[in-house]
């Protein structure tokens, strides 16, 4: 095969994130290069690998078309992991797993810990608002994730995990504009075993990081199975808090799992599966950035301590440890049934979760107080998926269900400013909402053998979903104002009204989502796909609404009430053009895709300082267009040596801007030529796997990969950014023959990189940025032992 080369003529420098590094088309050539070739090997002998390369080179099952295949059988880009690949690269959450990954980037918010704000080929939000849909859908053992909230904490004993880019819709609904994350936990197996690991890491300023874990599961009777898992992390906090010197980011995590299988006839089996977890966890590390330039301060508003911070740097100093506590309780039933119709499968999945979670954030970043915000939530949902699959003679592949989900969320919300020189008190500020959603779908998929090449992909969703809010305006509940403090949540006693709903609304969406695609099979191990494929993003409320009516809203506005109108603001559309390979040859692997991307009413949080700090409006923001490529490929040099590489490349650009962006009171060329947020140029990753083998006491597996991640645009205005990032990491492992013992030390961020969860822009007066900050450098050891 042809090494595939990438066009000179691509306007790599139209933006600013672009022009930043006049090494951009070398780094993207030499990447791609690298990529291309490690697919182009077809004379590696056929001899049998073992260890750590031989696992990661396996074939993966996914469930991405809701059937059982060989992830290279799926014509979507696909990045796949079973629960051995997992180990072998010490993934511990998802976050971990992102930066390797072309075109993909799995963030913590950081405002608040394991929030998710994940982005797919430049479709991502910048936003902890509960109320915002994601352009990435998490799902679980099948069931979809209603909130984003605690979603990026550790995993463990999980069977794989799937990232599947670009638009989903038709087979997992909306808000998969960007892509879907498919989690699937482990099943208990035909025979008795177990597994316990434990270990502790460190590299910051502050304290240890200790994990402990275990599972065991088996055959009960012939016909029942079981499985428990246990996981405990106690985290003293990497970070050191430069105002008291104390450690700081401590966390503490449990979770216990139970998974129950049951055959209850030779055609029908249920999987009946529980999970409780808890996290009690510092409040944000933000870093403050004065006027958002990342230059220290020159002034410092205490003497001796600095309150903004180089962006290179993990250092901060905030008056305010604050708190996240998470508690969630989580169930499926699953229900298998095969019939003799088509030699097919009905299953049946529900699904129910509840969340609630209590936080508090030094927002301002500052030594002393000036904005500090608290958040109560609580989340229940339930949903039912009904689906059959099935073959019709040995040429067609019929997938096809309904799929219901209601969700109702109370979230309340309490800034915090002062004390006040007066009574030496807070000034307090109190909204929030309830909010509900309800969704009915009926879809259907079917891939069809046109001849023995070629096979014909067709799929087609209808949903109908109904939002209902009701919001209570942050300035509307103040003392300040004559109002007692309120909680929409959780109210106290001192509580003497409750807060105010002074927007209440209700709106209904419907749409079609459409796919058509076809696959040609150049050989047993190599596919061509082509398609186009539409999927929604849900409109809905804003749940945050703070704006006071002296605010100057950016348009689209109506001029006839000043205050910030938290909705309804309408559905994103993306259409997705795509053309890509999946190819095997001997021991190597390339896959590789072109796609383009037209979102229309992209649905944006407009993130600029007000007088409550910031103020938060989502809007249906432009037009804009997205062109991509992404190559990732694979090769056993040897049955010890195994090479890695991926490049992801991005052209995104406004089309049609409909509202100012830039914040300077007008909607013209100069918001076109801004950035699209989370839409980094270029990501790269490279990555060398080698096992040594130590005769009858076992083997040394051995690891390196650097990852690669531009500079992107965080806020609309393009004042808020995150840095680009530079990932090393590494890892040596000893195994025993038996694989009962692994004994290894790791190292991740080597370079000690700083990243940051988000850039929210403040007010002069509170000084610059809201900048959470993520760990950097982590060394470790991990001991894992299994029977």
């Amino acid at each position: 095969m042809k090494s595939t080369e990438l066009p000179c003529s691509l306007p790599l420098t139209r933006h600013r994130f672009s022009s930043q590094h006049p090494l951009r088309f070398k780094h993207l050539a030499l990447a791609a290069g690298i990529a291309a070739s490690l697919g182009n090997t077809t004379a590696v002998a056929q001899t049998q690998m073992r260890g750590s390369a031989a696992t990661l080179m396996e074939e993966v099952i996914v469930t991405a078309r809701k059937r059982d295949e060989n992830s290279q059988d799926v014509p979507i880009l696909v990045s796949a992991y079973n629960s051995d690949q997992l180990d072998a690269l010490k993934v511990r959450n998802m976050e971990s797993l992102s930066v390797g990954l072309p075109n993909v980037s799995l963030d913590d918010a950081g405002t608040a810990k394991g929030y998710a704000n994940f982005s797919i080929r430049g479709l991502g939000i910048n936003s902890s608002i509960l109320s915002i849909d994601p352009t990435v859908g998490i799902f679980v053992d099948g069931v979809y994730m209603g909130v984003s909230s605690g979603m990026v904490f550790d995993v463990f004993d999980l069977e794989s995990v799937e990232v599947l880019r670009g638009p989903q819709g038709t087979l997992f609904g909306r808000n998969v504009t960007g892509g879907a994350i498919l989690m699937n936990t482990k099943k208990p197996g035909d025979e008795f075993a177990g597994s316990i690991k434990a270990a502790v890491d460190g590299g910051g300023p502050g304290g240890l990081n200790k994990y402990l874990m275990g599972t065991v599961g088996g055959p009960i009777t012939d016909a029942v199975g079981a499985k428990f898992t246990m996981y405990f992390n106690d985290d003293d906090g990497w970070f050191e808090n430069q105002l008291d010197g104390e450690d700081f980011g401590a966390a503490e995590q449990e979770m216990i799992r139970g998974v129950v299988t049951w055959q209850a006839a030779d055609s029908t089996d249920v999987i009946f599966r529980w999970e409780h977890a808890k996290n009690d966890s510092d409040g944000p590390a933000g870093q403050n950035h004065r006027n958002g330039d990342g230059v220290e301060a020159a002034t410092n508003a205490i003497p001796g301590v600095t309150s903004s911070w180089d962006r290179d740097s993990h250092d901060f100093s905030i008056d305010e440890r604050g708190f996240y506590n998470t508690k969630t309780d989580f169930m499926t039933l699953e229900i298998n049934h095969d019939v003799a119709f088509g030699d097919g499968t009905i299953t049946n999945i529900t699904g129910w979760r509840t969340y609630e979670a209590q936080s508090l954030g030094d927002i301002d970043s500052q030594p002393f107080w000036i904005f500090h915000s608290s958040s109560w939530t609580e989340q229940d949902q339930v949903s039912n998926e009904l689906r059959y699959t099935g073959r019709f003679a040995e040429k067609a592949n019929l997938t096809t269900g309904i799929f219901y989900f209601n969700s109702d969320l109370d979230y309340h919300e309490r800034r915090l400013f002062g004390p006040n020189v007066f009574t030496a008190a807070p000034i307090s500020f109190d909204g929030g909402g309830i909010y509900g959603v309800e969704t009915w779908a009926i879809f259907s998929s079917l891939d069809y053998d046109v001849t023995e090449s070629l096979i014909l992909n067709l799929g087609l969703r209808y949903s109908y979903e109904e939002k209902e809010a009701r919001i209570a305006t942050l300035p509307a509940n103040s003392p300040l104002f004559g109002d007692p403090t309120c909680n929409i949540v959780a109210p106290s006693p001192s509580d003497a009204t409750s807060c105010q709903f002074d927007f209440e609304d209700s709106e209904d969406w419907s749409n079609w989502s459409p796919k058509i695609g076809m696959t040609y099979l150049l050989s047993d191990d190599a596919r061509l796909f082509a398609h186009w494929t539409r999927s929604f993003r849900s409109g809905g409320y804003n749940l945050r609404n703070t704006a006071l009516p002296t605010d100057t809203i950016p348009a689209p506005y109506d001029s006839e009430d000043p205050a910030d109108i938290p909705g309804p603001f309408d559905e994103e559309t993306v259409d997705n053009f795509e053309l890509g390979i999946k190819s095997e040859f001997g021991r190597s692997r390339l896959n590789a895709a072109v796609f383009y991307n037209q979102i229309k009413d992209m649905q944006r949080e407009l993130n600029f300082p007000g007088a409550l700090g910031t103020n938060q409006l989502i809007r249906n923001t432009a037009d804009a267009q997205i062109f991509g490529i992404e190559i990732d490929g694979a090769i056993a040099v040897t049955d010890s040596l195994l090479l890695t590489a991926s490049i992801g490349w991005l052209d995104a650009e406004y089309q049609d801007v409909k509202a100012d962006l830039n914040g300077d009171g007008n909607i013209d060329s100069e918001d076109e030529y801004l950035d699209l947020p989370r839409a980094p140029e270029l990501t790269y990753s490279v990555g060398v796997n080698h096992d040594l083998s130590l005769g009858s006491v076992g083997y040394i597996a051995s690891r390196i990969s650097y990852a690669f991640r531009d500079e992107s645009a965080y806020t609309d205005n393009n004042k808020g950014f995150i840095t680009e990032q530079k990932m090393l990491n590494a890892g040596v492992d000893f195994h025993t023959n038996d694989e009962s013992w692994v004994v290894g030390i790791y190292g991740n961020n080597l370079l000690d990189d700083v990243k940051h969860g988000g850039d929210t822009q403040l007010p002069a007066s509170i000084g610059g940025t809201f900048a959470p900050l993520a760990k950097g450098r982590v060394i470790g050891l991990e001991v894992t032992y299994k029977f």
